[in-house]
């Protein structure tokens, strides 16, 4: 049987190793009051003191706020509220158009911000699952020093949470991106997250594999290098 308490001590002596070899002091992450981040947190306090969530509201989201100060207080991690609505409303204005992309890249700019200030590095919170989708926003919340959850499908991350004793608010609530008021995941997709975890980890194909496969196909360059231009050889070393 799977030793979850275990693993969360070696993915903390990772997360500590790594902040050691980048000569900073501690961790910021995005704590969004879902599943991801509440396990990015717990692992992130447990491999340093030094650790903040930022909580990122955008026009709303009062109970997404509540549930990231419940995980603060029951694991003990300090938390702040940044409000980016108004500055996403003066950029909307600014450029005329409305975008979704718009709150995580500004979720981001925060994250590196106060990171910089602190010594930090920012901590992904993209699990297996979403990563294989491409659910992500480029330069938003794909955007990070390290992740100590990629590997692991969202039903991994929700096991995890209940092997650490987690609010079982974290993994029970529908999972969502936070792009707006109301909006899931999986309605989004067409398909849940555990019959795409059933995919990826026994290789079952239900019925809807081919949109699994489509959002996969079709988000390839996330997960890719980006390209850049290069003329002839590389030059050699004399």
């Amino acid at each position: 049987m799977r030793d979850y308490k275990k693993e969360a001590a070696s993915r903390a002596a990772w997360l500590a190793h790594m902040l050691a070899a980048s000569g900073l002091d501690g961790f910021v992450f995005g704590s969004s009051g879902g599943k991801d981040s509440a396990l990015v947190g717990i692992l992130c306090k447990m491999a340093s003191p030094k650790t903040l969530g930022i909580i990122n509201p955008c026009g709303g989201q009062d109970a997404d706020v509540a549930d990231a100060q419940l995980l603060g207080r029951t694991f003990d991690i300090q938390h702040i509220v940044v409000d980016i609505t108004d500055t996403k409303s003066n950029i909307v204005y600014a450029i005329g158009h409305d975008d979704v992309n718009i709150a995580p890249r500004l979720r981001m700019t925060t994250w590196y911000a106060i990171a910089a200030a602190r010594r930090a590095l920012v901590v992904g919170t993209s699990n297996r699952s979403e990563i294989y989708l491409g659910y992500s926003t480029k330069w938003g919340d794909a955007a990070h020093d390290i992740n100590p959850i990629a590997d692991l499908t969202a039903t991994e991350v929700n096991e995890f949470l209940q092997a650490l004793g987690a609010p079982d608010v974290f993994y029970k609530k529908p999972p969502s991106a936070g792009l707006y008021e109301g909006q899931t995941d999986e309605d989004e997709l067409g398909f849940t997250y555990a019959e795409l975890d059933n995919f990826l980890i026994n290789g079952i194909e239900g019925a809807n594999i081919q949109k699994i496969k489509r959002w996969h196909e079709a988000t390839h360059h996330k997960r890719e290098a980006i390209p850049i231009y290069a003329l002839g050889p590389k030059p050699q070393c004399q």
